[in-house]
Order: structure tokens, then C-alpha cells, then sequence
């Protein structure tokens, strides 16, 4: 499809949903931007967009952004499926538990097939603002959603947006610049509270790890799963740092022959099941690491637990954070 073609159903699109379906779509909840605060402006990897006035409808897509609209007190006219850790109508438990304690409707849920946006979907809810700040749209992705509603797109490359910065731009974005402080600040309150309850984590060194789909997988100091771990006083381990490929900035993938090179105080394993974690602790290529041999490994298993961590979210971050930390003074203790 042409650009001219794209823009134009876009706009036709639109035009539909303002006229004949924007009744159907949830309410949103009051917010309380200060008075003067808008238009406001939002750079972003693809140019900058200009918000006109405090959005009314907010449009997500990609993971986490949902959750931060909620944490702000606002009920997102649409949002995505998410497939992995969601329930049957993909909406994932933290956010479940959010709307249900606001009594908020579920927003329109888009389809998500991966690398295709819904675009009518999208149009269908009348959104007057999209938030991507946590995706992987494209140039042309976002240039159709822009023909939609100002669309943010993410600061720098895709998919790699700090979790903090996710939700002070949703607070920008939504004139609750304030409100994204106070989550912000909650979080790091219950990170500071977790850590001076387990003073024996500071120094102790940390690598995370997961072995799925046959790739070992190492995740590095700048992953979001890792670098609230390092809030609770853990130090990156020197050895994934010296490992580490530079094939992503998050993560790199290790040969099982190399595994017994990832040194630690504390292992960190992911695993979908009992059984992938197993594959780490039990199988031959990691025995010999010393973190395997006392026992000072966290198993952090499930979809939904790995998902709220992977990266965390506004939401996510707390509902899975007192399992993370119980997991990891076990392998702490097990040290002896």
C-alpha cells in the first residue's frame, strides 16, 4: 500500500470511528494535568510529535505502556493482546487486578500478531493520542499510526526503552508529569524497603541466565530484569562483563562450553517450566559453576513471573517483586 493509499484509509478510518464507534469504546478516567501544560512536545526516534491538549483517549501498543497509563489513574480506550503470561482475553494479571481494584472496563483489546498493527482497530477506538514508547514499529508503521492520532514512538532504537523512562514519558504525554513522579517514587520506596530487609545482597555479584529454545541466553547489566535486581544492593558479575558479545545491549548468548565461565556469588535462572530450569541446574555443562555447587541459584519459574520482570512495568515490577526477593535470599542463604 502506497503512502497516499495508507494515509488516506487511515483518515477514512478515523473519520468511521469518530462518527459511528466511539460510544463503544471504555471511558477514560479524569486526570489532573495542570492547567496550561499542553500543547507539549516528545521527541522520539523518529522526529518529535506534538500533543495539542491533555489526551481524553489513550491508544496503546507494545508491552508496558498499558500498565503506566493505569498506574496514572487513566483507563486506556485500547491496548494489545499479550499472548505471553496474558489470560484468554490477553490482558495480563497485574493489569487484571488494576482495572478490577478501579472498577475500570477492559479496553478494547487489539490484535496482536507480532510485527502487524491493527490498524483500523486502532482507528475504530478514536484515540487522540498512541503511545509506543516500549515497541518495534517502523518508519512507515509509524507514519500510518500518526494519520491515526500523535503517536510517541521509543526515545532511541526499538524495544529498548528503560523501564523508568516509560512511565515518566506516559506522564508527559498525559500532562501527569507529578502522578509519574509518585509511582516512580513508590517504586523506589519499595526497593529501598526490600533491600535494607536483606542487607546481606550488597556486594554479593549476579548473573541471570536462561536456557531456552537450545541458546543459553546472559542477560547484561543494562537489562531492565537485572537492574532492579542490582537496586536490592547486587553488583553485576565481572564475568558478564567479560563475556558478554555485545550482540544486543540486554542480553548475549553463551556456548554450552563456555557456560562454566559465568562466575557469581548468586545465579539467577529463568525458566517457563520446572524443566528449563532444571536444564541449567542439573545438566552437565553448569555443574561446575560455584554459584550451581552451593546451591545459590534463584529459580525464578513461570510464565506470568517471568513476564512481570521481563522487563517490569509500572504494575509488574511490585506484583512479582516479594517472590524475586524471597527466591533470592534462598540462594543467598544457601551459601552458608
Amino acid at each position: 500500500m502506497t503512502p497516499l493509499r495508507s494515509a488516506a484509509l487511515i483518515a477514512a478510518l478515523a473519520l468511521t470511528a469518530l462518527t459511528g464507534c466511539a460510544a463503544t469504546a471504555p471511558e477514560t478516567a479524569e486526570s489532573a494535568a495542570t492547567d496550561g501544560a499542553f500543547p507539549v512536545t516528545i521527541e522520539h526516534a523518529f522526529g518529535e510529535t506534538v500533543i495539542p491538549e491533555q489526551p481524553e483517549r489513550v491508544a496503546t501498543w507494545g508491552w508496558s505502556t498499558a500498565d503506566a497509563v493505569i498506574a496514572l489513574g487513566v483507563t486506556p480506550v485500547a491496548m494489545p493482546f499479550q499472548a505471553y503470561g496474558g489470560d484468554e482475553q490477553g490482558v495480563l494479571p497485574w493489569v487484571r487486578e488494576a482495572l478490577d481494584e478501579s472498577g475500570a472496563a477492559t479496553p478494547i483489546i487489539l490484535t496482536n500478531t507480532g510485527e502487524d498493527i491493527p490498524y483500523e482497530e486502532i482507528a475504530a477506538a478514536a484515540p487522540d493520542v498512541i503511545l509506543a514508547q516500549y515497541s518495534g514499529i517502523t518508519q512507515e508503521q509509524y507514519d500510518t499510526l500518526s494519520a491515526i492520532a500523535p503517536t510517541v514512538a521509543y526515545p532511541d532504537q526499538p524495544w529498548t526503552t528503560p523501564w523508568r523512562d516509560v512511565i515518566s514519558i506516559t506522564g508527559t504525554a498525559l500532562g501527569l508529569e507529578a502522578e509519574a513522579d509518585a509511582v516512580l517514587a513508590g517504586i523506589d520506596a519499595e526497593l529501598a524497603e526490600a533491600a535494607a530487609a536483606h542487607p546481606e545482597f550488597a556486594g554479593l555479584t549476579l548473573a541471570t541466565a536462561w536456557d531456552v529454545g537450545g541458546v543459553f541466553y546472559v542477560y547484561a547489566d543494562e537489562d531492565p530484569r537485572v537492574e532492579f535486581m542490582l537496586d536490592l544492593g547486587f553488583v553485576n558479575a565481572p564475568a558478564v562483563d567479560a563475556l558478554d558479545t555485545d550482540e544486543s545491549p540486554f542480553y548475549f548468548t553463551l556456548s554450552y562450553e563456555r557456560v562454566t565461565e559465568l562466575e557469581s556469588d548468586v545465579l539467577v535462572v529463568y525458566g517457563n517450566s520446572d524443566d528449563e530450569v532444571r536444564a541449567v541446574t542439573e545438566g552437565g555443562y553448569a555443574q561446575a559453576l560455584p554459584a550451581i555447587e552451593q546451591g545459590a541459584v534463584a529459580e525464578l519459574v513461570g510464565v506470568e513471573f517471568i513476564a512481570a520482570v521481563s522487563p517490569p512495568s509500572a504494575l509488574s515490577l511490585t506484583w512479582g517483586l516479594d517472590e524475586v526477593v524471597a527466591q533470592l535470599a534462598e540462594a543467598v542463604a544457601a551459601r552458608g
